[in-house]
């Protein structure tokens, strides 16, 4: 039986502000000429509802880059859609905030660089940290849910604490200290971006207790880097399972980077339906369920817990989209993981995003 998405995340283009050096966009970005019109992203919103998801993240690159984002969230309003915009917030003004509120807009996520505002901006790319607080005052006073979001890596991990602090004086609903995965650009920055284990261990204890004193005020979430856990993570909760990603350019998608695996054929919204993309395309299909591990993971205990792990790391690590995770510990290729841990290399300089066109 095939598994109903619960969310969908709408890509609505890779254009962005800042040129953060651990971006999860593919290193190929989509120019501004070939992404989806807004008619087009309003009928994927309906089907996506008649599908069975609950809400859609709206995110990038930059989504206020959009002039129609004011119309996407009203379609996604309609039929009836929890909307969260996922935002960088530097384009964004009190006015345009409340056009989106007035629109439907249900919550707001706003990415954070860093508590020191130098090294913040240095990684974004541009002069954005004292705009980001004000952002997040003006989401706080529209009575809007606020998440703060904040990538961690080598040079901002041992700040967890600072940014903890921070996100209760600016009254955050929910914090993310989500470590970089190294897919996409932060791949590309790897031995720059990699934090050591000791640093990990350091942020998680502070994290832990944190979220302990908080509890019930605001949740705390500590995503852990897959090179420093036992076993990976369910990358997107599974394969084509409970999440489906809409490219700028309209491709249908069961993770953000699944482009980037070659073969893989990935079904077009321009010329089809999101309920054909999801039940019936060999894409979504290819890693549902337990039928194509290898082993160890087809008799592992745990392959219905992380599924294997990421198919898009497998690939970028292996060149095999069905191999173990690299980054579990039982993986016949694991060792492509502790080399990159143990490397002891000074960190090179860092690669900024570059634009979409």
């Amino acid at each position: 039986m095939t598994p109903r998405p619960y969310t969908l995340v709408a890509e609505l283009t890779h254009r962005c502000p800042l040129a953060c050096a651990y971006c999860a966009n593919p290193t190929a970005l989509v120019p501004r000429g070939d992404e989806l019109d807004t008619a087009t992203w309003c009928r994927v919103l309906a089907e996506a509802a008649a599908l069975g998801v609950l809400q859609v993240h709206l995110t990038g690159g930059e989504p206020l880059v959009r002039a129609d984002l004011e119309a996407v969230v009203a379609a996604a309003r309609r039929v009836d859609l929890y909307t969260n915009l996922i935002t960088s917030g530097v384009p964004l003004t009190p006015a345009r905030l409340d056009a989106l509120v007035a629109a439907g807009l249900d919550a707001v996520q706003l990415s954070l660089q860093d508590v020191d505002a130098d090294a913040g901006d240095r990684i974004a790319g541009a002069t954005v940290a004292a705009r980001k607080l004000d952002v997040a005052r003006w989401v706080k006073a529209r009575g809007l849910p606020l998440t703060l979001n904040v990538v961690l890596h080598r040079d901002n991990v041992d700040r967890v604490g600072a940014m903890i602090a921070l996100a209760e004086r600016l009254g955050a609903d929910r914090l993310e200290l989500a470590n970089a995965q190294y897919l996409g650009w932060a791949l590309v920055n790897r031995a720059a971006l990699l934090p050591t284990r000791e640093q990990v261990d350091g942020a998680r204890t502070i994290a832990r207790a944190a979220r302990d004193r908080l509890s019930g005020t605001m949740e705390i979430t500590l995503v852990l880097p897959d090179y420093h856990r036992r076993y990976p993570k369910a990358c997107m909760d599974g394969w084509g399972r409970r999440y489906v990603v809409v490219t700028p350019s309209g491709r249908a998608q069961p993770c953000h980077l699944a482009g980037t695996i070659a073969g893989l054929a990935l079904p077009s919204l321009r010329d089809g339906s999101l309920a054909a993309a999801w039940i019936e395309s060999a894409a979504f299909r290819a890693f549902r369920g337990d039928g194509w591990m290898p082993e160890p993971c087809r008799s592992c205990e745990r392959r219905d817990v992380d599924f294997g792990g990421c198919r898009c790391q497998a690939f970028a690590l292996t060149g095999d989209a069905a191999a173990t995770d690299p980054a579990c510990a039982l993986a016949p290729d694991h060792a492509l993981v502790r080399a990159a841990i143990d490397d002891g290399a000074p960190a090179p300089a860092l690669v900024p995003r570059v634009q979409a066109g």
